[in-house]
């Protein structure tokens, strides 16, 4: 008996993965329509508003030229680039006054200073780039997001009079390394993938990547400082748009960031952070997070394999390539990175993702930019502490 239901188990949870492969390919395909006349139905009075980006920089990465460079080269009639440091000792600051000067005059300014208004050291260091914003739809955009030339009307064709939000999952590219290809699978064939999925039944959830907002929103809200309600601002952001009566929508398809080089202890830090935020802010959508990979339905697999006879090894392998080769099939059809290893990358990754989910209800405490912080730092009250 007990097998049979592990073999239920193990059968519902392979068809709910295939379908939420489905549902990530019917979500993010190509679209037919121009993007012309997708804007024109957005209601905006101007289906090409100003644009305000406001981007958060810290140090030097691999590839900031590339990103930073990029938010200059979008074909857009009117834009600023706000681009926002803590230190004015930081070893970004010449290469953004360098991309600067290479620019019209007013395309791009550089804000060095803190407005320590949170325990988030990112809205921190955005507070004064809103402040400083000119235009009514601003974009937080982070310092690794590599913007195709349509970025912006890429996030404004999803615009509509009950969307408050607008916001991208990061696509990992450019991976270089077995432990890159790892930080691959996570970020897109997994957690872009469900943020696709809910996102497709009206229920998407803010990804701090890429954020357009419209300022009115958030001024109605009580300003930017009310981001710092919980740790993580692209949470604050989610209730904040849901408080509002209107929903968070995501891009058709997500935008870039170049991972070059990783290493395993970066992944499985960056993941715990971003296990112990979600588990903080959303418990009840953390919980059945374990579900989603295939470490359950492999286990129930063997037993089930067990109880009738059968060699559990052989049939957690097979539970293994039908989560495996999907997911890559997907990620080809998609035109997502895939690489041979791609479906090795996907195996280990779920085994990993049920560690980081066990260590995600075990602690508070991570370190983000080199700053210690815990899920109990949210303030209650941020716009007093704004002023």
């Amino acid at each position: 008996m007990t097998g049979m239901i592990a073999a239920g188990v193990c059968v519902a949870l392979i068809v709910f993965n295939l379908f939420s492969l489905g549902v990530v390919l019917w979500r993010c395909r190509q679209r037919r329509e121009g993007q012309a006349s997708r804007l024109a139905r957005t209601g905006l009075a101007n289906p090409t508003p100003p644009v305000s980006i406001v981007r958060p920089v810290c140090g030097l990465e691999p590839h900031s030229e590339l990103t930073l460079r990029s938010t200059f080269e979008l074909d857009y009639p009117e834009y600023e680039v706000i681009f926002c440091v803590q230190k004015k000792n930081d070893p970004i600051i010449p290469l953004v006054q360098k991309l600067i000067a290479e620019q019209p005059e007013g395309r791009g300014r550089l804000l060095i200073g803190d407005d320590p208004i949170s325990p988030n050291p990112k809205l921190n260091n955005c507070f004064k780039g809103w402040r400083a914003c000119r235009h009514d739809f601003i974009v937080l955009a982070d310092s690794n997001v590599l913007a195709p030339k349509d970025y912006l009307q890429q996030m404004l064709v999803r615009f509509a009079p009950d969307v408050g939000l607008v916001c991208s999952p990061p696509l990992g590219v450019m991976p270089k390394g077995a432990a890159a290809e790892l930080e691959c699978a996570f970020l897109n064939s997994f957690q872009a993938r469900w943020q696709f999925c809910a996102d497709a039944f009206g229920q998407g959830f803010a990804q701090g990547k890429s954020m357009m907002w419209r300022r009115d929103i958030v001024e109605a809200a009580g300003g930017i400082a009310v981001l710092a309600s919980e740790i993580a601002e692209d949470a604050a952001a989610t209730k904040l748009v849901r408080a509002a009566g209107m929903k968070v929508a995501l891009v058709d398809r997500p935008f870039g960031q170049p991972l070059g080089h990783r290493t395993l202890r970066a992944i499985y830090q960056r993941q715990t952070r971003w296990a112990r935020l979600r588990r903080a802010s959303f418990p009840r959508m953390y919980a059945p997070e374990i579900i989603v990979g295939s470490v359950v339905p492999m286990l129930a697999g063997a037993y089930a394999a067990r109880d009738f006879g059968f060699e559990p090894w052989t049939a957690a392998g097979m539970v293994a390539l039908a989560f495996a080769v999907p997911e890559t099939l997907a990620n080809l059809a998609l035109r997502w990175p895939t690489h041979w290893v791609s479906p090795l990358a996907i195996i280990a990754r779920d085994w990993v993702f049920a560690v980081v989910w066990i260590d995600g209800w075990l602690g508070d405490d991570f370190v983000w930019l080199g700053n210690s912080m815990t899920v109990r730092d949210a303030s209650d009250e941020p716009a007093d502490r704004a002023i």
